[in-house]
């Protein structure tokens, strides 16, 4: 699949491997991700380039192929290319399976690692994925990948919290907007629903997850729309299922926060036989 400038391409996918919700594979060379969140854990390496991002409004950054970067579920993160060639990155969606999401906090102050065996043993499980009929394999990799995440998240600090006040109210949206997906819900019904004023909701909010709930929903629906197609359904099913208002309200978030439109998202993937740095041989671990 490819869409937008040259030399920006994007491979996407579904693994038969339990507790990886989808493989994405892309370069940019343009493409800035909008502030967004996602149900899943997102375990990145890098080919080659740079990313500069901010995870729960600080700034990181990642360069070449040294080091592993790991976005919690549920906070909100940015992306954007640093440099005019942009950058290849292979990105794993892990499920609370792999890493519960009491451990979400602990990865907020330090989302990159420099792992080299940690960053190996991630390339090796993309190439398993690579090749149908590895799957015993790619559950294998995946085994000591998880053990090492664990690791390091463990040899983190606790995490911060917000007041309780913001926190209490934060949740209770986040609970209510996760709850009204597909249909939505007003400002003031939601005001209405938690006894606050409405800029003090949206004020807690951010301030408990770093964006507006408005942002949070859109990248709600995004994701669920990620799923939908991934399992074969058309777009326009998906921007009706998912809350958007068309098949054209779809399109234009979709492509905002995914960096392809979703008819191209959706097509028959191109499974690499061959990883870009080419194939690692041995045993898991």
């Amino acid at each position: 699949m490819t869409d937008g400038p040259p030399r920006t391409t994007i491979s996407a996918w579904r693994p038969s491997v339990p507790g990886i919700a989808e493989v994405f594979h892309a370069h940019f060379t343009e493409h800035a991700y909008p502030s967004h969140t996602h149900d899943t854990w997102a375990l990145m390496i890098l080919n080659d380039g740079a990313v500069d991002f901010a995870l729960d409004r600080h700034r990181h950054d990642a360069t070449g192929s040294g080091t592993v970067v790991l976005l919690p579920p549920g906070v909100s993160h940015d992306g954007r290319t640093v440099t005019a060639n942009g950058f290849r990155k292979r990105v794993l969606y892990l499920d609370a399976s792999v890493l519960p999401e009491e451990l979400t906090g602990r990865a907020v102050d330090g989302p990159v690692f420099g792992d080299e065996l940690l960053r190996h043993r991630i390339h090796q499980l993309h190439t398993a994925l690579g090749h149908a009929g590895d799957g015993f394999e790619a559950e294998s990799r995946l085994a000591f990948i998880r053990e090492r995440l664990h690791g390091h998240l463990d040899a983190l600090r606790p995490p911060r919290t917000p007041g309780r006040e913001a926190n209490r109210l934060a949740t209770a949206l986040r609970e209510l907007l996760d709850a009204r997906l597909p249909a939505g819900l007003s400002l003031q019904e939601a005001a209405a629903a938690l006894h606050a004023h409405p800029t003090h909701l949206i004020r807690c909010f951010k301030q408990t997850y770093g964006l507006p709930p408005h942002a949070y929903l859109t990248g709600k629906r995004i994701d669920r729309a990620r799923r939908l197609l991934l399992d074969g359904h058309r777009p326009a099913e998906v921007a009706a299922d998912v809350g958007f208002h068309d098949q054209a309200h779809l399109h234009r978030h979709f492509t905002r926060h995914v960096g392809t439109t979703p008819a191209r998202y959706a097509g028959r993937p191109i499974r690499p036989g061959r990883s870009p740095q080419g194939a690692c041989s041995g045993r898991p671990g």
